[in-house]
């Protein structure tokens, strides 16, 4: 009944979908996808598991970097631990140091 309307559908074959805002990213895992075209437009319905994460910025993990004399990825692990906490990442090097 939907085709006679115009509308199809598609299951998409994917593991995870990631939305990305300026503050976090929304993970849906294992996600459920389908994929919607109906009058010239696209839409996608995703379904399943949703988890929240904190948005690194390029800047805060460079920040991080100078201060600790760190590498880029100690930096990242250091903010993603905090919750994004600029000082309390920097904090955890000197900590580690003492």
């Amino acid at each position: 009944m939907m085709k006679q309307m115009g509308i199809n559908t598609e299951e998409v074959a994917a593991e995870r979908v990631i939305i990305e805002t300026a503050d976090e990213k929304m993970v849906v895992e294992p996600a459920q996808v389908t994929k919607i075209s109906m009058q010239g437009q696209t839409s996608f319905q995703i379904s399943g598991n949703v988890r929240t994460e904190q948005s690194l910025k390029d800047e805060d993990i460079e920040l991080v970097m100078e201060k600790a004399g760190c590498t880029r990825e100690q930096a990242t692990e250091a903010l993603t631990k905090s919750g994004g906490d600029i000082a309390e990442a920097i904090i955890s090097f000197q900590q580690e140091e003492a």
